[in-house]
């Protein structure tokens, strides 16, 4: 089985990003077509868990995806959760706030887009913003940002004790990488919608970046809600290693569809 704790940040352990090489396929000593064989299986598995989930209405599962602009969160979401049910999975973005919300505490809209029962709520991009790009752009003074790390583990740790599980995934790319993909995004006439200049702005910080997710990923990665590091150069070992994460932790619920109504064998359905 694929061991998915060899790509989790273990509480106490300090992750250095440049120690994990982007194109590596931890976990995995096979090959792609094998991978892509592995996905598809996985999707099937995932597909039936999601629908386990929806109808035992019991469990929340938020899952959390974290990126360098063009690191995937987009692609990710359409590969892993193909075939899911949508009644039960809700999709959920962060990006500027709005003046209703800087109105409010930064947790405001994020507390309000949390699954309910049943749900498995995605969230590209969240409330880790207010500690990566609030940080590095200097949108807020350190004796602001500085404090939230508290704040989100007591959150999240609100979350949990709530009966929500918690996986947070950060896609890692390198600056390399990241190059191609925006480029792409420029030669492709289908994808020019997708380029955003602003992005270049926040390439040029990329150093500060990879500060700013070391210190998220050691301060917020706990037992409760756990950060995994996904080397994410290749799609392929991208889509694979998160369909095993999300598919391992939900077989850990051990959910059980509800009970069949009464006398429903002898049930007929007139015509």
């Amino acid at each position: 089985m694929f061991d998915i704790s060899k790509l989790q940040v273990k509480p106490g352990d300090k992750v250095k990003l440049n120690r994990i090489d982007p194109q590596e396929t931890i976990g995995w000593d096979g090959e792609r077509d094998e991978a892509e064989a592995r996905t598809l299986q996985l999707n099937t598995r995932l597909e039936a868990l999601q629908e386990l989930l929806y109808a035992e209405g019991k469990h929340r599962v938020l899952l959390v995806l974290q990126a360098m602009d063009a690191g995937g969160k987009d692609g990710t979401i359409r590969h892993v959760l193909d075939g899911v049910n949508p009644a039960g999975v809700k999709v959920a973005s962060f990006k500027k706030p709005s003046a209703l919300e800087l109105a409010h505490d930064y947790l405001w809209r994020i507390h309000a887009r949390t699954p309910a029962n049943g749900e498995m709520v995605v969230f590209n991009r969240s409330h880790y913003e207010d500690v990566l790009v609030v940080r590095v752009m200097d949108l807020a003074p350190k004796a602001v940002w500085s404090k939230r790390y508290d704040h989100i583990r007591n959150f999240e740790q609100l979350l949990v004790d709530e009966g929500t599980t918690i996986v947070k995934i950060m896609l890692h790319i390198d600056k390399d990488e990241q190059k191609e993909r925006l480029q792409a995004r420029l030669d492709e006439p289908e994808k020019n919608w997708k380029f955003d200049p602003g992005d270049l702005a926040h390439r040029e910080r990329w150093q500060d970046y990879m500060d700013a997710f070391e210190d998220a990923l050691n301060e917020t990665s706990t037992k409760n809600a756990p950060w995994y590091v996904v080397p994410a150069n290749r799609k392929w070992y991208r889509n694979m290693a998160i369909s095993e994460i999300l598919v391992q932790t939900l077989d850990g619920l051990n959910m059980e569809f509800p009970p069949a109504p009464p006398n429903i064998a002898s049930t007929i359905i007139p015509d």
